[in-house]
């Protein structure tokens, strides 16, 4: 008799920028004080913030497909990538600068980890935070002094080749996302 994988249950929420119903699991709750956060105290739309932004890559011959939990674009163009997550910061802020390096034709400006309550804000061109808080993060009328900074110096072929595979090592770390539930059946 063979066994049958049994999924964990899990609860869902209503995503707070798509409305759409999302599983509760990993870092989701802190990805919804992020949103809350962006468009209550920083004047996003919610339109300008795209969630579990799809982003496939080569790495090494291979495809390999992944997210960005929040990528929150200003007329069109990106301006911050951010990474939610449940436990350390620190931990996470390479992966981003990272994500930020490869997601885009240029590099995307602001990388951001956080947990909801705290965060990481790194230049993601010059690879330096320059912000500790969630309250760091720019309001909507600042964006522009930060939107063309990805356009000021592309990355060579070898160094974006560098990224992702910086970007993939951590980011097959992440076991806790919708996109590797189990499907039933």
């Amino acid at each position: 008799m063979t066994e049958q994988k049994v999924l964990k249950p899990y609860s869902f929420v209503e995503d707070f920028v798509t409305g759409r119903k999302t599983p509760l699991i990993g870092s989701e709750e802190n990805r919804q004080k992020v949103e809350k956060f962006l468009v209550e105290k920083k004047g996003y739309a919610r339109e300008e913030i795209a969630v579990d932004q799809d982003l496939t890559l080569t790495v090494a011959g291979e495809p390999y497909r992944s997210q960005i939990d929040l990528l929150v674009r200003v007329e069109g163009r990106p301006l911050m990538a951010v990474k939610c997550v449940a436990g350390s910061l620190d931990s996470r802020e390479r992966e981003i600068v990272a994500a930020c390096r490869i997601a885009d034709a240029h590099t995307i400006p602001l990388a951001v980890v956080s947990d909801g309550t705290e965060a990481r804000v790194m230049d993601a061109v010059a690879g330096k935070r320059i912000g500790e808080r969630l309250e760091d993060l720019p309001a909507r009328t600042e964006a522009a002094s930060y939107i063309d900074r990805g356009l000021e110096k592309p990355l060579e072929r070898e160094k974006i080749e560098r990224e992702k595979l910086i970007f993939r090592t951590y980011d097959m770390e992440d076991i806790n996302v919708q996109r590797k539930l189990a499907k039933p059946g």
